[in-house]
């Protein structure tokens, strides 16, 4: 895949901003959606700013070598419930979060201390192509559906919950978000070409707000795709998660039993996670030719990983991950530049404290995102596909391992023990290494 900007090149200050900005878009959606999800008052504002205190320690463990953002984990979701859940107040909650976040930052850091002594030959021997290619696949495919979701719901939510815009209309402007951006994409000349996303989302958003005010004016509800009352409840400031669990210390009460059940839903959570975070580096690797898990290293990654987390954490509450939306819009874009990401971890943090601006970014309306990452997850899929394309399916060793995880990961084969959930990535990746495990007698080719 041939790169406009490698890793170490440096955008012009004008071209950085456009490129910082476009990353934002690509991660936005998702890094605010998990606060939402799990409730109790979570910060949004605060979410994005952890993300990009996270990414920034990850930046300084990987030593500016990993151009990826990274985002809230949809990952621990159910273990942050579970944290407030398991709490005697709101307060304690914020608390179980980020006792949990230092949980699963230790993970990563025992496993990186690990790996620093043993090296990561074990890795490549449990996961050559024949894994790591249809895992990486998977993930772009398992998102799919969120995708689609997306495309069909407007902003703007119905008594009962639903979006009240018409479906038609709603993927009607979805689908005019991904032509702009396929079309600057392919046909663009210069910056056009390297920022699909940026034009792709405002001509989206343009149609949709178009269609929106005219909804507005003839009081037609299925017209009303943007959700504008957004900004007359606008978040002035974070509302940081440390601020919040300072007041639980007074109000826990049997401590030893909250932390353990904390440490119980994020701990193999984890572990979990561990196994993603392979296939993103992998993937990624692939995309910029050079392998990141023998330079920096795997072990930099993990506790960049761990540690970004927890920071993220701190101030937002959520564990981080690296991004797949991060990953596709280097691929699309051809922008590999690890100043990019530095610019979008600043930029998230300063649009935080901006209410209007990070108000405005939260009013594009899922549509338009889903449009967008139409053609992010679809890149996902693509390069785990190309990975595919190195191993030898005429032997039977690596037939059967890459059915395994396709046919696994594709059906959603997921497995819930206690408030645990093994996503099906993570499940697929794991019956692809027994499968690959199991197998293994015959020499591989690949």
């Amino acid at each position: 895949m041939k790169l406009v900007y490698g890793v170490n090149d440096r955008p012009k200050p004008m071209q950085l901003l456009a490129f910082s900005f476009q990353q934002l878009l690509a991660i936005m959606a998702a890094t605010i959606a998990v606060p939402r999800i799990v409730g109790n008052g979570m910060s949004a504002a605060a979410a994005l700013f952890g993300a990009g205190v996270g990414t920034l320690v990850y930046l300084l463990f990987t030593k500016f070598k990993s151009p990826v953002f990274l985002g809230s984990s949809f990952a621990f979701i159910g273990s942050m419930s579970a944290a407030f859940a398991g709490a005697a107040s709101v307060a304690v909650g914020y608390l179980g979060l980020i006792i949990g976040a230092l949980f699963a930052g230790l993970v990563y850091v025992v496993i990186a201390v690990v790996v620093k002594f043993v090296g990561v030959g074990w890795v490549n021997k449990l996961m050559p192509a024949s894994v790591i290619g249809p895992t990486v696949a998977i993930i772009g495919l398992s998102l799919s559906a969120n995708a689609v979701g997306d495309l069909q719901n407007g902003a703007v939510l119905n008594a009962d919950g639903a979006s009240g815009a018409s479906v038609y209309l709603c993927i009607f402007c979805g689908l005019v978000t991904l032509a702009v951006t396929m079309l600057c994409s392919v046909y663009g000349k210069k910056m056009l070409k390297m920022i699909p996303f940026i034009i792709g989302i405002v001509s989206g958003y343009a149609v949709a707000a178009i269609l929106t005010a005219v909804g507005i004016a003839a009081e037609i509800p299925a017209m009303q795709i943007i959700d504008f009352s957004k900004f007359a409840s606008m978040q002035w400031y974070p509302d940081f998660t440390f601020i919040q669990a300072f007041k639980g210390f007074s109000e826990i009460e049997n401590v030893g039993a909250y932390i353990t059940t904390v440490a119980v839903a994020y701990v193999p959570v984890a572990f979990v996670v561990f196994a993603e975070h392979i296939a993103d580096h992998k993937n990624l690797s692939s995309i910029i030719e050079h392998d990141l898990l023998e330079d920096p290293g795997l072990h930099r990654t993990l506790l960049g990983d761990g540690v970004g987390s927890f920071a993220g954490a701190i101030f937002g509450g959520c564990p981080n991950t690296t991004y797949g939306e991060s990953v596709g819009c280097v691929a699309i874009s051809g922008n590999a530049s690890v100043v990019t990401i530095l610019g979008t971890a600043i930029m998230a943090i300063v649009i935080s404290f901006i209410a209007p601006f990070s108000t405005f970014l939260a009013t594009i309306p899922p549509c338009v995102m889903g449009g967008v990452c139409i053609s992010l997850y679809g890149f996902i899929a693509v390069s785990g596909l190309k990975m595919v394309q190195k191993v030898d399916l005429e032997d039977n060793r690596n037939l059967f391992t890459v059915s395994v995880i396709l046919i696994s990961g594709i059906g959603g084969l997921a497995l819930t023990i206690g408030a645990v959930t093994i996503t099906p990535v993570a499940c697929a990746l794991i019956l692809g290494i027994l499968t690959n495990t199991l197998l293994g007698k015959k020499k591989n080719k690949t």
